[in-house]
């Protein structure tokens, strides 16, 4: 396209993991693979961005699982010079006083239209650098505090940083996905005060870097929000009292909270859903935050066979995902056709990965995400023979399930061990699978291929999730809590169904322990009998599913939408 980048980028999108490639391991979940949607909603949207992250040559981790369900983790390296150009521009930042050198190496993410969007992984690994620095940028969410801080000096500081080596010097927003880019902002500061002649920041030029920022918070969960000691922040970051002596900076006077300090240096904040919006401004009153649901990127997690019929039916739909509305004109026989090609694929690959002897003709479950226990992925198994009874007397189910705990929660390895005890528990009676090693490559073959998406946080805890709406994409209805994003996206039986009363509350007001007889009510009276018993009804909301959520929920239109409200301004 000739795009000079001084010229044409005006908006830096940072964030810790990005999602963009299967080959790139640099991601650990949702927040990551949003990353990678975003960046290509922006890529076919022609948005002028440029991204940031750092390389993570040791990946995340593969996940292996013991015969009791307990995960080990390991190594998960990828050839960074397979896929990625190294940039012959270097910069550096000082870490505890030493100066850590960096390099960049260049993803080009080519959208609809031909137009691109580089993401630049930082890199500490050079033989100038220490060991330990070297190993800075080898893992994701690894280490203590001391080296997630050190982490986060080099995303935020070596980020802009080596924008500004690279020649990208008319940013004009700097978008925090999530709270570990914060540091940014310290940099920013010194850009500020150096242009005006002045050797530091002063309070003058807090407003001025609020101009360029805005912050996107992805959750209510206290792991989430990155703090530090401001003992720990001196040490990595220098005493730098012009910093920490200006106001917003600190927490409480001894905490360098980087929820708040974005919080704090950003003209636009905005939460992942309407409800998280409300939880976030709860949460940290006083501030001005918006909502931008979440979405996720069609043309991505569309099924090859759902591509062909929307190509057939739809055929500006990648283009244009509203058109997507049009799906309710599909002939029903061919949504079921798509629909059961996409099934075949799953089921012949969990058959074979597992020997679990799965029937396509059978009612299937899915359920991929995280493994922590606020998702609750065990509360279908508290009523055990409620559920064989379901499963007997109104329609056979099974249920298929894959996600990662992180290495440090325990509590989330155990949610694994506890499944697997279900699995056993019924394995004469209902087909369970576990799959390994969850990354998107097998997130979009589950999502596509199962009859029904399983859902069932804890409120408010969800911020949005995206998984299901990967699902509707496909035309799988979801039953799931009323949180995150499927409190907009929910219409009773039209859409999908709910889990628990919606009438007690949508959120944190309801009463939780009526979700377990609610789910089950639901499978019993509702979404078995139908999916046997009334296939004709079951492809109708199939329908609903796509037109009226896979045509909202995709990061094409949340791209407008921050567009529109936050990178315009």
């Amino acid at each position: 396209m000739g795009q000079t980048p001084n010229e044409q980028r005006s908006v830096a999108y940072f964030s810790m993991e990005i999602g963009i490639d299967e080959r790139i391991h640099t991601y650990s979940g949702g927040l990551g693979v949003l990353a990678g949607d975003t960046i290509r909603s922006a890529a076919d949207l022609k948005v002028p961005m440029v991204a940031i992250t750092l390389l993570y040559r040791k990946g995340y981790f593969r996940q292996k699982l013991l015969a009791d369900g307990w995960q080990q983790e390991e190594p998960a390296p990828w050839a960074v010079e397979e896929v990625l150009e190294e940039m012959p521009q270097r910069t550096s930042v000082p870490v505890e006083g030493r100066t850590v050198h960096l390099r960049s190496w260049k993803y080009e993410v080519k959208g609809a239209s031909g137009f691109t969007v580089p993401v630049y992984f930082l890199d500490a690994d050079l033989p100038e650098n220490s060991d330990w620095d070297r190993g800075l940028t080898q893992s994701l969410y690894g280490g203590d505090d001391h080296f997630r801080i050190s982490q986060e000096v080099i995303l935020g500081i070596g980020g802009v940083r080596m924008l500004r080596a690279l020649g990208y010097k008319d940013i004009s927003t700097f978008h925090l996905n999530e709270g570990h880019a914060a540091l940014l902002t310290l940099e920013l500061l010194d850009e500020t005060a150096k242009r005006a002649g002045r050797e530091s920041a002063t309070q003058d030029d807090v407003e001025a870097v609020r101009s360029q920022c805005v912050f996107t918070t992805h959750t209510p969960v206290p792991a989430g929000h990155d703090k530090f000691p401001v003992e720990l922040a001196r040490k990595v970051i220098g005493p730098r009292e012009d910093f920490f002596g200006l106001e917003g900076i600190l927490y409480e006077g001894n905490i360098l909270n980087m929820t708040y300090l974005a919080l704090n240096l950003s003209r636009y904040i905005n939460g992942v859903a309407k409800k998280h919006g409300e939880v976030s401004r709860l949460m940290f009153a006083g501030y001005s935050i918006e909502a931008i649901t979440n979405g996720v990127h069609a043309a991505t997690w569309v099924s090859e066979p759902f591509q062909r019929l929307f190509d057939r039916h739809i055929p500006i739909w990648r283009q244009d995902n509203f058109s997507l509305r049009y799906a309710l004109n599909i002939p029903k026989q061919e949504i079921w056709d798509a629909h059961m090609q996409a099934k075949k694929r799953l089921i012949g690959f969990v058959n074979m990965e597992s020997g679990a002897g799965m029937d396509e003709n059978v009612l299937t479950i899915g359920f991929a995400r995280r493994a922590t226990t606020y998702k609750r992925a065990d509360l279908l198994f508290q009523d055990l023979e409620r559920l064989k009874r379901i499963s007997a007397e109104t329609g056979k189910i099974q249920v298929i399930y894959a996600g990662k705990a992180h290495p440090r929660d325990q509590d989330g390895k155990e949610l694994i061990k506890r499944i697997y005890r279900a699995k056993q528990a019924l394995e004469n009676d209902i087909k369970i699978v576990y799959l390994e090693d969850y990354n998107m490559t097998l997130g979009a073959m589950i999502t596509a291929g199962v009859d029904l998406w399983l859902n069932t946080p804890k409120p408010p805890m969800e911020a949005s999730g995206t998984s299901g709406m990967k699902g509707a994409l496909n035309g799988v209805p979801n039953l799931s809590v009323l949180d995150g994003w499927w409190i907009e996206g929910h219409i009773e039986g039209l859409t999908g169904w709910s889990i628990g009363d919606p009438t007690l509350g949508k959120g944190d007001e309801r009463d939780h322990s009526l979700d377990v007889p609610s789910l089950y009510d639901k499978l019993e009276h509702a979404i078995v009998p139908l999916f046997y018993r009334d296939r004709e009804r079951f492809i109708d909301v199939m329908a609903y599913s796509i037109a009226i959520n896979g045509s909202f929920f995709n990061t094409h239109r949340m791209v407008q939408e921050y567009v529109l409200n936050a990178y315009s301004r």
